[in-house]
């Protein structure tokens, strides 16, 4: 029987019996995250009409979806907007990420599309009301999951300002960070040794793989070879949406920014020598992410570090800079992360989660 334990648990492990007992011990490692990952979506195929229609405009809940794929088929985009009278000042309360929930939980989604006609296609408009166990197919497709690192947002200026990280008030009255830390997965094995094409995954509770490396995908490594010094490596990912779960795949607003989703995501790591003891054994205290000022240069594209800090300060609630406590608050749920390793801790235990050797492996 295989022997598996959560990264939270591995790192304990380590600390008490050593990298060799631990490397003859433990044969499997899981790993979770849960947090707001926008470059996500779902490619839908909403079945054909009587007569049939080549929708050339999509949307659902009055959110545009993309239809230049085929007849029948569209991709909804996570941060996509629902439509509004005024292009200048639009709803951003409600979005792609939101109609991808309101799908899982079984809610109806009510379809609108438009075409120009064509002989083969004649008509040339369609309302009608849809739920997931009605339409054909439902693909989750995210080009762009489980960043390896990220950054510590602040605000050095006067104002307060709304981004992605979240609300950030003026002269870095607060700091905002997304990512599980010991628990992600891509902290956990950096070289990418069994992570690649084809690796089986947790992705928003149901089964997913990966596809890819994710756009964006540039890993910076530390010499010693554990860590990311930035945001890092990504993965592309996609599963069955009809799997999935409402509690695992969750639309969230972001306050003067816009809409994003929150996606559970875990990942199992097969120890395969002592060297994936010591990448799995990463612990909190260990990886650091760079703080970046949110009010100049990330707008401006410049990317130097104020200072680095690591997850174990991030989690206690402030860190120093400046001479200055700063609170932080995680994007990310440590919690729920810990429980997406605990679940596939126990599908693979009971044999219903199997380990996949990648086909091709990610580069770095």
């Amino acid at each position: 029987r295989a022997v598996v334990v959560t990264a939270d648990e591995m790192c304990k492990i380590v600390e008490q019996e050593g990298v060799k007992k631990t490397a003859q011990k433990v044969d499997v490692v899981t790993t979770g995250t849960f947090g707001p990952m926008c470059s996500s979506g779902v490619f839908i195929n909403f079945g054909h009409t009587r007569p049939r229609i080549r929708a050339t405009k999509v949307w659902l809940n009055d959110v545009p979806a993309y239809a230049g794929i085929a007849a029948v088929d569209c991709y909804i985009g996570a941060t996509e907007l629902k439509d509004h009278p005024d292009d200048q000042h639009p709803d951003m309360k409600y979005g792609g990420a939101h109609v991808i929930h309101d799908l899982v939980r079984g809610e109806t989604v009510v379809l609108r599309a438009k075409s120009y006609g064509t002989d083969c296609y004649p008509l040339k408009e369609t309302v009608k009301k849809i739920t997931i166990k009605e339409i054909s197919d439902a693909m989750l497709f995210n080009p762009r999951n489980a960043y390896q690192n990220y950054n510590v947002a602040v605000n050095k200026s006067d104002r307060k300002i709304f981004t992605y990280m979240g609300v950030l008030k003026p002269n870095l009255g607060n700091a905002t960070y997304c990512s599980s830390g010991q628990l992600s997965p891509l902290l956990n094995d950096p070289h990418f040794r069994t992570i690649g094409v084809g690796t089986r995954i947790f992705l928003g509770g149901g089964i997913g793989y990966v596809v890819g490396p994710g756009t964006q995908h540039n890993p910076c490594l530390l010499p010693d070879n554990k860590v990311s010094l930035r945001a890092g490596g990504t993965l592309a990912v996609s599963g069955d949406l009809k799997q999935m779960s409402p509690v695992w795949l969750k639309g969230a607003h972001f306050p003067g920014y816009g809409v994003s989703m929150r996606v559970g995501l875990g990942i199992p790591i097969p120890i395969l020598d002592e060297d994936m003891v010591l990448a799995t054994a990463v612990n909190d205290q260990d990886i650091t992410a760079p703080v970046v000022d949110y009010s100049q240069d990330y707008p401006q594209g410049l990317f130097t570090a104020l200072c680095r800090v690591s997850y174990a300060q991030l989690r206690s609630g402030y860190f120093e800079m400046n001479n200055k406590k700063i609170p932080t608050a995680g994007l990310s749920s440590y919690r729920r992360a810990l429980e997406i390793a605990e679940i596939l801790k126990l599908w693979i235990q009971e044999g219903h989660f199997l380990i996949t050797q990648p086909v091709e492996h990610i580069p770095i």
